[in-house]
């Protein structure tokens, strides 16, 4: 893996991905294991014996939603311009073209890798996504969906060049 790799996103991808990143926070935050979209982010070690399954994640829980928040929070850090976190509202169509460039340390690019990982797996429960095959449905969330799948594939070859 490659020390350092830039990426380029325009402010309007930055700012979705921010907000997305946001809500990925808010939803390791509330750590309520009966949210599918939780349980699918910590899953069963022990799919055949539901007691070692419950107390493994009794156990291990909220030290993996821990890890994820933490690089849920270095992804937003690293998305922000100047600074400041990037709001869809006060990004005009002239704006919302421009550039951010994303500088990351290998560190920080694992998180990015872990964050877009997970967050495709909670976009996926929310939809109802069981394999790649499946159609969209209608559903623009899908577009969404696909979207992150793009940028975690651009992010891998980034690193693996």
């Amino acid at each position: 893996m490659r020390a350092r790799i830039t990426m380029e996103l325009s402010l309007l991808e930055a700012a979705h991905l921010s907000d997305l990143v946001g809500q990925f926070e808010e939803v390791v935050a509330d750590r309520d294991g009966s949210d599918p979209a939780v349980r699918r982010l910590v899953p069963d070690a022990y799919p055949d014996d539901a007691e070692a399954a419950t107390e493994f994640r009794r156990l291990t829980q909220d030290d993996l939603l821990s890890r994820r928040a933490a690089d849920a929070a270095a992804v937003r850090a690293s998305l922000r311009r100047d600074g400041i976190d990037l709001d869809l509202a006060e990004l005009d169509r002239a704006s919302a073209e421009d550039v951010l460039v994303v500088d990351l340390s290998s560190d920080v690019a694992g998180a990015w890798l872990r964050t877009l990982a997970a967050l495709r797996l909670v976009l996926a429960e929310r939809l109802g996504i069981t394999d790649e095959e499946q159609e969209d449905g209608g559903d623009a969330r899908f577009g969404v969906y696909e979207w992150i799948g793009y940028r975690l594939d651009l992010l891998v070859r980034e690193l693996d060049a």
